[in-house]
């Protein structure tokens, strides 16, 4: 658990800057975070089988896989819409729990500002680069063994 709620959009950058999921991706990427607890970067690397893909100053490890990439575990909220963490820090306010502003999420941290968005095209990168290399070049196709459709 951490003191207080992480809460915002951080800039990240590759820790392993040669795995296929990152492929494409600038060298410094944003990822909405909001969350209350974390893991620890010590704790990651005393595992053997698990190696940090990227990470945050701020936000801590992002994206974690397994030794053969089997498993990948991710700490961040690429699929979060633009409006996602405004509605959870609307939420928190009319709860009375006097939540902070997210960071990086509103210009000039002004929450009577539309929120700016930027990572969706970095989402959408990571989202294709799953499913091309860890899952459509990964599942076996032999043609002869489709049924046909009746």
């Amino acid at each position: 658990m951490m003191d207080e709620k992480l809460s915002g959009v951080y800039a990240h950058h590759l820790d392993h800057k040669k795995s296929i999921l990152f492929r494409g991706f600038d060298d410094m990427f944003y990822v909405p975070h909001s969350r209350y607890t974390t893991v620890l970067r010590e704790d990651i690397e005393a595992v053997k089988g698990l190696k940090i893909l990227a990470s945050s100053d701020k936000a801590g490890v992002y994206a974690i896989k397994t030794k053969r990439g089997r498993q990948v575990f991710v700490t961040g909220h690429s699929e979060y819409d633009a409006d996602t963490l405004n509605k959870e820090y609307t939420r928190d306010k009319a709860a009375g729990l006097n939540p902070k502003i997210p960071e990086n999420y509103f210009p000039n941290d002004d929450d009577s500002k539309a929120p700016v968005s930027t990572w969706r095209s970095h989402a959408t990168l990571l989202f294709t680069n799953w499913l091309n290399y860890f899952v459509y070049q990964t599942t076996p196709y032999d043609i002869m063994k489709i049924k046909e459709i009746k």
